[in-house]
C-alpha cells in the first residue's frame, strides 16, 4: 500500500449555479487547468473535487488529463457535497452518479450507501450547513475545515469524532485557488478508486496537514461572489432584509470601489470576534442554531453579545 497526499474537500467552476437555498449563482471560479497545476506543483496524488450538488466538472477533468499527460500522476475520483432537506451538507466519495439535492439526511445516506460511496460529514458543527448530531452516522468526520475560522467549531467535531470512534479528516474547502491543497489528509490505499474508497471506509486516513483561510482569502472568495452576483444578492436583501436595503447599497458601492480597503479586514475582524461567541454559545452552551439558518439578524446580535 501507498501514502496518498490527498485533497478532499475543494471546488471549482462546475459548482456554479448547483447551490441549494439562498446559495449565491456564482460559487467558485477556479478552473480545471489552474486546478490541475496547483495540485501538481503541491505534490497532491489524490483530489475529490466536491462541487455542490453535481458531478458535472469530473469527466472534464479526467477529459483534460488525457489531453495534458503532465497531470495523469494525479488520481482525480468523483464527489458530491449534497444539500440534504434540512439545509446541511453531506459529501459523497466515489458516487457512480449524481446525488440529488434536497432529500432528508437519511434519505441522503441510503443513496451514497447504494451507490457504494462512502460519507462525510464537511464543517459538521458550523454555524450553517451543519450536519451536527446526524454526523455521527456518517463514516467519516470533517474534524478540521479550512473556513472555520471560528476554530471553536472544528474543536467541537474533533471531539465529536473521538468520543464515537469515527475517523476524522481535514478539509480545505476551497473555493480559490491559494486555498487548494491547504488541508491533505494521506490516505494508506492504491492508486485507484476502489482501494482509496475502501482505505477511508475502513478508517486508514490521517491527516497530513491544516491551516485556515487568512482573512485576504475569504474576501478573495466574497469579492468573487460580489463581482458575479451582486444583483442575486442585492435582490436577497430586499426580501430579506427590506429595511437594510439603503445601508447594504452603500457598503456595495464602496466595497466595489475599494474592495482592497483596510476597512473590509475590520469588519471581517469584528465579524469573526461575534461569530466566536456565537459559535462558544451554540457548541459548548445550549443554544439553538436554528436562527443562523434563518437569517435573523436581531438573532444573531444578540447572541453576539
Amino acid at each position: 500500500m501507498d501514502l496518498l497526499r490527498a485533497e478532499l474537500h475543494c471546488h471549482n467552476s462546475f459548482s456554479n449555479f448547483h447551490g441549494a437555498g439562498d446559495d449565491t449563482p456564482y460559487d467558485c471560479g477556479v478552473g480545471i487547468a489552474e486546478q490541475l497545476e496547483r495540485s501538481l506543483r503541491l505534490g497532491l496524488d489524490c483530489l475529490f473535487v466536491t462541487n455542490h450538488n453535481t458531478l458535472d466538472g469530473h469527466a472534464q477533468i479526467l477529459e483534460y488529463q488525457r489531453d495534458h499527460p503532465r497531470y495523469a500522476g494525479i488520481l482525480v475520483l468523483p464527489a458530491e457535497e449534497v444539500t440534504t432537506a434540512e439545509g446541511a451538507h453531506l459529501i459523497a466519495y466515489g458516487p457512480h452518479e449524481e446525488i440529488r439535492p434536497g432529500m432528508t439526511f437519511e434519505e441522503t445516506l441510503d443513496e451514497v450507501r447504494r451507490q457504494g460511496a462512502v460519507s462525510s460529514a464537511p464543517h459538521p458543527f458550523g454555524l450553517l450547513d451543519a450536519l451536527r448530531e446526524k454526523a455521527g452516522s456518517c463514516d467519516l468526520v470533517e474534524v478540521f475545515n479550512s473556513n472555520n475560522v471560528d476554530v471553536l467549531a472544528n474543536a467541537r467535531a474533533a471531539e465529536f469524532a473521538a468520543e464515537r470512534g469515527i475517523a476524522g479528516v481535514a478539509g480545505s474547502d476551497s473555493h480559490i485557488l491559494s486555498t487548494l491543497g491547504r488541508c491533505t489528509n494521506a490516505v494508506e490505499a492504491e492508486a485507484g478508486l476502489d482501494s482509496v474508497l475502501d482505505a477511508l471506509r475502513r478508517g486508514r486516513v490521517s491527516i497530513a496537514a491544516t491551516g485556515y483561510a487568512t482573512p485576504r482569502e475569504t474576501l478573495e472568495h466574497f469579492r468573487y461572489k460580489v463581482d458575479n452576483s451582486a444583483e442575486y444578492i442585492s435582490d436577497y436583501v430586499s426580501r430579506v432584509y427590506p429595511h437594510s436595503r439603503a445601508l447594504f447599497a452603500v457598503l456595495l458601492r464602496i466595497f466595489e470601489r475599494d474592495p482592497d480597503s483596510y476597512l473590509w479586514i475590520l469588519l471581517y475582524k469584528m465579524g469573526l470576534a461575534a461569530m466566536r461567541r456565537i459559535s462558544r454559545k451554540v457548541n459548548y452552551g445550549s443554544a439553538n442554531p436554528s436562527f443562523m439558518k434563518d437569517r435573523n439578524l436581531y438573532d444573531m446580535f444578540r447572541a453576539a453579545l
